[in-house]
This record gives structure tokens, C-alpha cells and sequence, in this order.
């Protein structure tokens, strides 16, 4: 089976549409989406639609339950804030139903998955070596997705010790026999020096991982943000990849 892993894709459709042509190109069987479909970006509804409608499994993310209130819009400090209490204002009812059924983790043939990380599946950042070891001493399958940093991860567990980190453009992963920690990167607001959106490629027939990135319209969706009265900041960020 062939399944594209996506994450973090932030209301930002142009990255979206992006992603998915590629995802197309790549004769895919399933996707799977790692959550917030929302915040920051000018377009979560015609987002949702396209999550809701493309992908098999989606969990939920930390600015997904922000927004629908499930969260209390206090722990969103800034311009983060500001983006939810934007988003939940246009927010169409058909969109917040979507967000609400959805859960930070789950389960799929065999994956465990995270909107952030094992032991918090909501708020918890696995960027370094013991938040990756912690992730592995709570989980048991061979394969754990997460998100929630925006930064493309390949971790394998040695023994008693993790190795790998960031994972660059185009780089492949065997998903055996070691376990494996992973994370896509963003879709909409990558936070690795990179701009382009960012998908995962899961081939259990082969397997292997590979980490794509994809070039998408920056500009128009920055053009959207500023149109839409969101803060400067998230708009500019986005061309530099942080």
C-alpha cells in the first residue's frame, strides 16, 4: 500500500492544492492527515472540504480543538491567538462539524498516530532525542507518526537510543526492522528553512519512507492573508520557511 502522510496544513490552500497534485501524480492508495487543518492560514473552510473529502483518516489538531472551543483560546498566545479567534469567526458550520468528530490520535494498520506526541497528543514538541525516546517507551507499533513542529523527522530506535533528526528533501527511510518515529513536516507553514509544503510517502510493499516537498504559490496565499486582515508575521514567515 502507498499512503501520503500529511500534516500541519494551517488553512493554507495553495500548499494544499500543491500537495495533493503531487499526491495524484504519485498513484497513492490512502491519505492520512496528522492534523490542524486550521489556524493561522486564509482559507480553513475550503481546507476542511478537501481534507474531509481526501483523506481516509485525519485526527485533530491543537489549533483544530482552539478553534471549535474545545480549547480555551487563552493557551493561543500572539498572532496564533489572534489567527484562531479570526478562523473561528469565518469558521463554516460544515468545517467546525468536520473538526469536531475528529480525535488527536488513532490507529491504522498497525501505525500509531499523533496529532503532537505519545505521551500529549496535542501540545508536546518531539524535536529532540529524549522527547523521541520518551515517544518510543509509550508506544509499541513499528511505525509512530506524529506532527505539530512543522520540521520533517526520521527517528529509528538502536537499542536504547534513538538516531536520525531531521529529515532533508528527498530523503528515504527503511521502515524495518528498527522502529521508526516520523513526522512530514507542514503542509502549510513549514518551520525548517524551507518553504515548500511538505508530505510524507509511506510504501509498506517496499518498505520505505520518502520526504517530499513540493513548490506552491507563496505569494497568493501571503496576498490572501494580508487581505483577510491576519497578522503580518504569519504572512511573512512563510516565504523564508520558519
Amino acid at each position: 500500500m502507498r499512503i501520503a502522510v500529511i500534516s500541519d496544513v494551517h488553512s493554507n490552500l495553495h500548499a494544499l492544492q500543491a500537495v495533493l497534485g503531487a499526491i495524484d501524480a504519485d498513484a497513492v492508495d490512502e491519505i492520512w492527515c496528522l492534523g490542524d487543518v486550521v489556524g493561522y492560514g486564509p482559507r480553513p473552510n475550503e481546507c476542511c472540504t478537501l481534507v474531509r473529502e481526501r483523506a481516509s483518516l485525519c485526527l485533530a489538531g491543537n489549533h483544530d480543538l482552539g478553534v471549535i472551543g474545545t480549547l480555551d483560546l487563552d493557551f493561543f498566545a500572539g498572532d496564533a491567538g489572534a489567527a484562531a479567534r479570526w478562523t473561528r469567526a469565518v469558521l463554516a458550520a460544515d468545517a467546525r462539524g468536520f473538526l469536531a468528530g475528529l480525535e488527536p490520535s488513532g490507529r491504522a494498520a498497525g501505525v500509531e498516530l499523533y496529532h503532537a506526541s505519545p505521551r500529549d497528543p496535542v501540545w508536546e514538541y518531539v524535536l529532540g532525542p529524549d522527547a523521541a525516546l520518551a515517544a518510543f517507551a509509550v508506544t509499541s507499533a513499528p511505525l509512530v507518526l506524529i506532527g505539530h513542529s512543522h520540521v520533517p523527522l526520521a527517528i529509528s530506535l538502536e537499542g536504547q537510543r534513538v538516531v536520525g533528526g531531521i529529515a532533508e528533501p528527498g530523503h528515504e527511510t527503511d521502515l524495518g526492522p528498527s522502529r521508526r518515529l516520523l513526522n512530514p513536516g507542514s503542509v502549510g507553514q513549514p518551520r525548517d528553512g524551507d518553504p515548500r509544503a511538505a508530505w510524507l510517502l509511506l510504501d509498506t510493499a517496499a518498505g520505505r519512507a520518502s520526504f517530499r516537498r513540493v513548490e506552491y504559490p507563496v505569494a497568493l496565499t501571503q496576498a490572501e492573508m494580508r487581505a483577510g486582515g491576519l497578522p503580518e508575521m504569519l504572512a511573512a514567515r512563510l516565504e523564508q520557511g520558519v
